[in-house]
């Protein structure tokens, strides 16, 4: 009897990749080098996705807010086994003092809209051989930050934590990036200091092949995680300090 490929600890040869938000600067270099370390199929997904001088590579329309996309997108990927759930909005404005109807936008795209495509392509993943999740979160989900967009990423971190074990008897590799910010377009107006997208991709894919569980992507947040075990009144008060010395830079 043929066993079925185990997919959880491996390259990327072979693999079809399916990556929402694919053209903001984050997704493209997912798509980019899910296509040089030798996947086979690459879905390029988005709202309004362009065209890509590669075969291999599919655009894919995809609003992670809107039921119908999400089930047409899970009818028109059928081998993924790799999901890359990249697509987030950030709002330079927000702030959790805000009308409740912003906050709910931002939580319905980067929470729900993420969680919904995380259980539509679950049974996806596990039809072919498990497969792999990696959910883009953020270090601000461990950062005082008082933005809808944090609180998001910090229940999107709980929920990946929580979808690692619902999944585990499929045999899906469900994985975390953590990043601060990254060098993109959605961060062009933030003079703080940024990872490159060729570094954290480059982090993600490796990690994935390593089987990693949680992936931290830069010196930055892999600091943060080592204090996380701080006393309270030691932790919160060195985090605003930080803050407070990236905004006055």
């Amino acid at each position: 009897m043929t066993q079925p490929i185990d997919k959880t600890h491996r390259t990327l040869e072979d693999r079809v990749v399916l990556v929402t938000g694919a053209n903001g600067g984050l997704g493209e270099e997912f798509v980019r080098q899910a296509i040089q370390r030798g996947a086979s199929r690459v879905y390029a997904a988005a709202r309004q996705p362009k065209a890509w001088d590669n075969a291999r590579i599919v655009p894919l329309p995809l609003d992670i807010t809107k039921a119908d996309d999400i089930a047409r997108a899970v009818a028109s990927a059928p081998d993924c086994d790799l999901l890359i759930n990249n697509a987030a909005i950030a709002p330079e404005a927000d702030i959790l003092l805000q009308p409740e109807e912003e906050t709910r936008r931002i939580f319905d795209t980067n929470f729900f809209g993420t969680l919904n495509v995380a259980n539509a392509f679950a049974p996806v993943l596990g039809a072919n051989g498990g497969g792999t999740m990696l959910n883009i979160l953020s270090s601000a989900a461990w950062i005082s930050i008082p933005t809808a967009y944090a609180a998001s990423k910090a229940a999107l971190w709980s929920a990946t934590n929580g979808l690692r074990m619902a999944l585990e008897g499929q045999k899906t590799q469900v994985t975390g990036l953590l990043v601060g910010m990254i060098d993109t377009p959605m961060t062009k107006n933030r003079n703080i200091p940024k990872s490159s997208a060729t570094s954290v991709v480059t982090q993600a894919y490796d990690g994935i092949a390593a089987g990693a569980l949680e992936i931290l992507a830069d010196d930055t947040t892999r600091d943060l995680k080592a204090r996380l075990n701080t006393k309270g009144e030691e932790l919160y008060p060195w985090l605003h300090a930080q803050l407070r010395a990236l905004i006055a830079s």
